[in-house]
């Protein structure tokens, strides 16, 4: 199944988990499954959290920021793949001049 995110409408999420700022998404999901092409503006964030019953993998498309996991800071760079298992929290932040654009995929897993 191929998904055209540049087709899926965007959403704008407001202090997302209690972050700063907003994130603009398009998204696919299912019951099983949430993915996301994400952006996140300078000096955007969002908020610290756990996944009860997922994980989630953050891909880093372009842009700079940071990851904050288990009280551990994890520097963002393209390429870059962060991963927060299950019953674990984490949060994203962008701390630099220009967007932070991102991949998340979150398979539910209880």
């Amino acid at each position: 199944m191929l998904i055209d995110f540049a087709s899926l409408p965007e959403t704008t999420i407001p202090r997302m988990y209690g972050g700063e700022g907003e994130v603009h998404a398009n998204m696919y999901a299912s019951p099983a499954m949430k993915i996301m092409k994400g952006k996140l503006p300078p000096g955007a964030t969002i908020g610290l959290h756990t996944h009860q019953t997922s994980s989630e993998i953050i891909y880093i498309l372009s842009g700079t920021g940071k990851a904050l996991s288990q009280g551990q800071t994890e520097p963002l760079i393209p390429g870059s793949c962060h991963y927060c298992p299950e019953g674990k929290d984490h949060s994203l932040i962008n701390d630099s001049d220009g967007d932070l654009v991102f991949f998340a995929v979150v398979p539910e897993q209880g």
